[in-house]
């Protein structure tokens, strides 16, 4: 959408003049406007249209298909069904629930739970716009991964059995889904438009607002000096600096954005946004109401482990997305 950032530049320097443009506040201004419209242009659009294919996989749906499955091409489907169902790390939560009450494997219930707000149709598509096709792809690899290889060592040791009482002994609610026509899906995939714009918004305007000081007030030495491609602990800052956020994916990107026209690396960018959408505090204090102690370690010691070493390995190849 190069197209619009030449509009709004060409609109503004009208308004304000081509000196107050080439300053770093009007280069904020320009970045601020023109990311804000791009992302929720292709939030509204990509959400919709996926929308419109979640409306064929409800829960109910969703459970009775990983039911027939079963070992690590269980936990495959798990991490696959993550990708194409519209939940973000706290909303995944309560499915998490409901599968294990319906008797689905730990490992299957992980897999679903770390893919379904770390790898998403939408955010691959707007990936794709802002950093090319090669590190979309890269990121949704890597966070399918890591959804297949936790749920695996989740149900292989055992530990996935450490879930709360209420959980297991709670009833299971049979729906019977109805079918819904090309006018319900319509309804439903604009609501979900609606209805997630409403929710991330905020995360949107937060997140263009980080990206456009980076980018025009921070110096490039300054990133450099702590998240720089050569510094070791690159990918541990910014894998601790995520933990404490809570945004979805879209609120990252912009962030992503400007520090990789900083010259941060690949690696550290993919571990800052893993961070934030797989291990938000927000979710994980949720995610102890459902677990007990024990679970939630390891969850947490897998997903970071794992973060970090997706980080080292793409750091180590970012020659190949330059």
């Amino acid at each position: 959408m190069q197209w619009l950032n030449t509009l709004i530049g060409k609109a503004f320097t009208g308004m304000f003049g081509a000196e107050f443009m080439a300053t770093h506040w009007g280069s904020a201004i320009q970045f601020f406007i023109y990311d804000t419209i791009k992302i929720i242009i292709l939030l509204c659009l990509l959400i919709f249209l996926i929308s419109y294919i979640q409306s064929y996989f409800p829960p109910e749906r969703t459970k009775k298909i990983l039911g027939k499955f079963h070992g690590v091409g269980a936990n495959i489907v798990g991490a696959l069904l993550g990708t194409v169902t519209p939940f973000c790390s706290c909303s995944s939560i309560p499915i998490f629930m409901g599968f294990t009450r319906a008797g689905l494997s730990g490992g299957v219930t992980f897999s679903f739970l770390i893919s379904s707000p770390l790898v998403d149709l939408g955010a691959f598509i707007l990936l794709a716009s802002v950093f090319g096709f090669p590190i979309a792809i890269a990121y949704v690899v890597v966070g399918l991964v890591l959804a297949v290889v936790g749920g695996t060592i989740i149900e292989t040791t055992g530990v996935g059995k450490n879930v709360r009482e209420f959980i297991l002994e709670g009833e299971i609610a049979e729906i019977e889904g109805t079918e819904l026509t090309k006018k319900d899906r319509l309804i439903y995939a604009k609501d979900q438009m609606l209805g997630t714009l409403k929710k991330v918004w905020i995360y949107i305007l937060i997140g263009v607002g980080i990206g456009a000081t980076i980018h025009n007030f921070i110096p490039t030495e300054w990133i450099q000096a702590v998240v720089g491609e050569d510094k070791w602990y690159s990918v541990l800052v910014a894998s601790v600096v995520g933990v404490p956020m809570y945004a979805d994916i879209f609120g990252t990107i912009p962030v992503a954005e400007a520090l990789f026209a900083k010259g941060v690396g690949v690696g550290t960018i993919l571990a800052f946004m893993m961070s934030v959408t797989a291990l938000s505090l927000p979710s994980m204090i949720m995610l102890s109401k459902a677990v007990k102690p024990k679970l939630l370690f390891w969850f947490i010691l897998i997903v970071v482990i794992g973060i970090i070493a997706i980080g080292y390995i793409f750091n180590a190849l970012n020659f190949l997305f330059i």
